[in-house]
């Protein structure tokens, strides 16, 4: 499951994941179904989001979610709930969100590969 990923990269997501909130795949998976009210956002490129997502996510790829966070979710004290292929960028982004002050940031570890090896349903298609 685990990419080789640079040094340098795996050196700045260390440091991010020691300043960040992380949850699990199945934390994400109870909140759905608990009907738990928080934002849902995959970081991950378009092209990504485009081929399928857990249910419910918004689209803020982590190239441009500084540039529009406020626009899509203002409030600086909303639960968000960051996703990516892994869990590397969505600790990044989680990181760059906190330092713009939003209090309650969780990037999910495992990322959209481990939700499709727990098997829980996505969303497919555009």
């Amino acid at each position: 499951m685990a990419k080789d990923h640079a040094p340098g990269f795996l050196k700045i997501v260390n440091d991010a994941k020691s300043r960040v909130m992380e949850c699990e795949v199945n934390d994400v998976k109870a909140r759905l179904d608990a009907g738990e009210s928080f934002h849902l956002v995959d970081v991950r490129e378009e092209s990504e989001f485009a081929k399928g997502r857990l249910p419910g996510a918004i689209h803020l790829g982590k190239g441009v979610i500084e540039r529009d966070i406020e626009a899509k979710i203002p409030d600086p004290d909303a639960l968000i709930i960051l996703y990516c292929g892994g869990g590397f960028r969505s600790a990044l982004a989680a990181d760059a969100l906190q330092k713009m002050g939003y209090k309650h940031v969780i990037s999910m570890d495992g990322g959209w590969r481990g939700w499709n090896e727990a098997g829980y349903p996505v969303e497919n298609g555009a």
